[in-house]
């Protein structure tokens, strides 16, 4: 066989055949399938270990997918360095029914999560991110998180996040000019961002209207913390800057509106009319006639801004907009001097477990309760508090939500142990 070999390999170079050169990790094309992509990934990295790809037996009620399909990614337990990012940079975007991405104690840096976003950004069918018992110094959780980002879920458990990572957060949730617009479901159990923290968190839920569920567990949050939280969730009064921006978003629909008006009510002329114009008056300057129909059209937008402005009401203004940026909403109202929202509605459900809460802050949520007057919170978890299992405070929040509750159920926050635990 040796001889044969010899043989051949003569034979090629005496044809003036080139062997094919070896391939490297950029040329190599994915096929989609994680079984065969993932170990030659590895072995083109020079990786001596490579970790073990397991797939996991669907379930008999899940729904048949096609074969080599994979919808679920877990990486538990093992180091994600440098390489083995470049690794899952290749593989995962080729993967398209991902739809789930878990990351348990896998010792990634700030520059592998950077490297992660991009590459989730690029699987176009990924929703799903579970990042848990990965803390990373500078805490940029907050990176999922941006206005390009198309995660519907994110868990962030047990990440040691503290009031900075909170600071980012409540950021990447809303604040006066952005809003994060995909994310449903936060979760950041477990970590501990303290009553600071909780506070950042209630500012990024002033202004975000697309979060339902929100767990902050274990979080060493007290009633200054849980007190901030409970005001955005009823009626509140804005700040200046809040204030000033909302101006702001009203002149634009004022302006919107009256451009609109005037290039309805002006008329281009044809060319035939034009030219009909500069043969029977070859005397009237072209400068002059640009001159006066742009004093016309300063003037009717002008007008048009003014009669706008004085006469239409504010829930005429506010069209698309208002569904847009709550701060258009038009329910609000001027009181006392004030300009009142009427808070967030969106949030369904929201978990305080094992808190520093005590009947204090929980009255402060009742209060809230009772002033959303549309929507708001179906279920709250306050189990492990300080504050007694018959706090009157509490019975009627849960009151007032199985009454609103479209399922009628009986929502229970003092209930099992392991809702604390799976928030």
């Amino acid at each position: 066989m040796k001889k044969r070999g010899e043989r051949v390999s003569r034979e090629r170079r005496g044809s003036g055949l080139e062997e094919e050169p070896l391939k490297t990790e950029e040329d190599y094309q994915c096929s989609g399938n994680v079984e065969l992509d993932f170990p030659e990934l590895c072995a083109l990295h020079g990786m001596r270990e490579i970790p073990l790809v397991k797939l996991k037996q669907p379930l008999v009620s899940s729904p048949p997918t096609d074969s080599g399909e994979t919808d679920l990614c877990y990486c538990l337990g093992w180091r994600v360095d440098e390489m083995m990012v470049q690794v899952l940079n290749k593989t995962l975007p080729s993967l398209s029914n991902l739809q789930c991405l878990k990351m348990w104690r896998t010792g990634i840096t700030e520059n592998i999560l950077t490297s992660l976003r991009n590459t989730i950004i690029m699987c176009t069918n990924l929703r799903t991110v579970i990042l848990e018992g990965n803390p990373i110094p500078e805490q940029s959780y907050h990176i999922l998180m941006g206005e390009d980002s198309m995660i519907n879920h994110l868990s962030l458990r047990n990440n040691r996040i503290g009031e900075e990572g909170a600071r980012l957060i409540g950021s990447a949730l809303s604040t006066v000019h952005s809003a994060n617009k995909n994310l449903l479901t936060l979760n950041m159990a477990f970590n501990c961002i303290g009553d600071e923290g909780a506070i950042y968190i209630s500012q990024g839920l002033r202004f975000n209207r697309t979060l339902l569920c929100l767990s902050l567990a274990n979080n060493q949050i007290g009633d200054t913390g849980a007190s901030s939280l409970a005001e955005v969730l009823g009626p509140f009064a804005l700040t200046h800057e809040e204030i000033i921006e909302r101006r702001q978003l009203m002149v634009d629909q004022l302006v919107i509106t009256a451009v609109s008006k005037c290039e309805g009510s002006l008329s281009v002329p044809s060319s035939s009319s034009i030219d009909h114009m500069n043969k029977g008056s070859k005397s009237i300057p072209k400068k002059k006639v640009q001159s006066v129909l742009s004093l016309s059209l300063s003037l009717s937008l002008y007008l048009s801004l003014y009669l706008n402005y004085s006469f239409v009401n504010n829930k005429d203004i506010v069209n698309q907009e208002e569904a847009l940026n709550p701060l258009l909403d038009p329910d609000i109202r001027h009181a006392d001097g004030k300009v009142i929202h009427p808070g967030n509605n969106t949030l369904i459900s929201l978990n305080l477990s094992g808190n520093k809460l005590t009947e204090q802050s929980v009255q402060k949520f009742l209060s809230s309760v009772v002033g959303q007057d549309e929507g708001g919170l179906l279920h709250f978890f306050l189990n492990r508090n300080c504050f007694p299992k018959d706090c009157d405070a509490f019975l009627k929040i849960l009151e007032l939500m199985s009454l609103k509750d479209p399922l009628n159920k009986t929502s229970s926050g003092q209930g099992d142990e392991e809702q604390g635990q799976e928030a």
